[in-house]
């Protein structure tokens, strides 16, 4: 008897050790070392492939190394972000800081730039699409996890941010609050990462290279432009002349609207990526709700359903998630050519195909023609058009989501 107490209690120890053990991914998360936590990762997998909550974890981090690696490629060419980009509160100029030696960006340069961007996505949206355990969990306290955006050395976490934002009990919550993803949240940040590579998909598939050349001053330093006077008048102009200083920056913002009003499409495959991106996101988020909608326990959800809380304290309730549902299920049939958009002008009954318009884009996407009618001829049919713009649909998600709260569930929910 002597002898087995002993081994009771270190096998007490080594269970308790072992329920409260942190994932892998949390240590270089909270610590901001996310190059770091890649390797480490993608080396324990080698050795234990079916360790799912590490495979998670993994996912996560090349999801969030994704933005780093963009930030420092932005930071290289000379993102503007100081005294200039009034968008950018000084306590965060620390962490984001203009480099003082950037490099010239060109056109090409910024689609590289995105084209890097979308891989990443996919890199990190593959590692997820291997997670075959439907319990896997991942906690992790959101507010700790740290990002070194442009690559010099100065990770920073939500929660610094709300306190250099003088927001203290914000940052306070944010350090304290823990989200227990699990499988249903694997769908939630696919079903993203999918949205935002049909994004980047879109911004390579039109020709935005005069756009860039007349506008892009605005945002770096050092800009292969042949309008050589954009980047010399900003050190030209004197402080006290208002009118000089304050009208071309207004200019630009409306020439940039104007040159993203009708873009040529530069590789219409890219269009074909856009819309398959488009569906996979349709996919994982009725996927995500068959997961949720299992759920029995009530572990500091993301999501919740019916029956549990969620870390947010926004109550889902039962109607709100069948009707998001038809949602998804509609813009699915919409997306694969079964229904069509309202179209306001000619015989009733008519829609557009958006499918069609995505397969077999036209030269230039001209949202003005679009509005006007005459660029969607040649995806014009008889059909069964689209109930979401019906006034009914519209006023019955108004009723079930709260009116505009609709856009915020949305959102929410992917």
């Amino acid at each position: 008897m002597s002898r087995l107490l002993p081994c009771i209690a270190l096998g007490w120890l080594l269970c308790a050790g072992q329920a409260t053990a942190q994932p892998l991914a949390t240590k270089y998360l909270y610590e901001g070392k996310l190059a770091e936590g890649e390797k480490a990762l993608l080396k324990h997998l080698k050795a234990t492939s079916k360790d799912d909550e590490a495979r998670f974890g993994l996912g996560v981090v090349q999801f969030l190394r994704a933005f780093e690696k963009l930030g420092e490629s932005l930071y290289k060419h000379g993102l503007k972000t100081g005294a200039r980009a009034n968008f950018v509160p000084p306590p965060v100029r620390a962490w984001l800081p203009e480099n003082p030696k950037p490099e010239k960006i060109s056109y090409e340069d910024f689609r590289n730039i995105l084209i890097a961007f979308v891989a990443d996505l996919e890199k990190a949206e593959a590692t997820l699409a291997a997670i075959k355990d439907d319990k896997v969990k991942l906690p992790l306290h959101v507010g700790r996890i740290r990002l070194d955006l442009f690559g010099q050395g100065k990770p920073f976490s939500a929660a610094m941010l709300f306190a250099a934002l003088e927001m203290k009990e914000v940052g306070t919550q944010a350090n304290q609050l823990v989200i227990g993803f699990d499988r249903g949240d694997v769908s939630w940040f696919r079903g993203y990462m999918h949205l935002l590579m049909a994004g980047g998909e879109f911004l390579l598939a039109v020709d935005g290279k005069e756009v860039f050349e007349t506008t892009a001053h605005r945002f770096f330093e050092k800009v292969e432009t042949p309008h050589a006077f954009l980047l010399e008048e900003d050190r030209e102009i004197k402080i006290e002349d208002n009118w000089r200083r304050n009208f071309p920056p207004i200019i630009d913002a409306i020439s940039l609207i104007h040159g993203m009003i009708a873009l040529p499409v530069k590789e219409p495959a890219r269009m074909k990526a856009v819309l398959t991106h488009l569906q996979a996101t349709i996919t994982q988020g009725k996927e995500m709700w068959t997961y949720i909608l299992a759920e029995t326990d009530d572990d500091n959800e993301w999501i919740p359903n019916p029956k549990q809380t969620g870390v947010l304290g926004v109550a889902v309730t039962k109607e709100m998630i069948d009707n998001w549902l038809q949602t998804l299920a509609e813009t699915e049939q919409i997306l694969a050519g079964k229904r069509l958009l309202p179209f306001w002008r000619g015989k009733a009954g008519v829609g557009v195909n958006l499918r069609k318009a995505f397969l077999n884009p036209p030269k230039k996407i001209d949202l003005i023609l679009w509005v006007q009618g005459t660029a969607a001829t040649p995806y014009l049919e008889k059909g069964t058009i689209t109930n979401l713009a019906d006034p009914k649909t519209i006023a019955r998600l108004d009723r079930v989501f709260g009116g505009a709260r609709f856009f915020g569930f949305a959102f929410w929910f992917n």
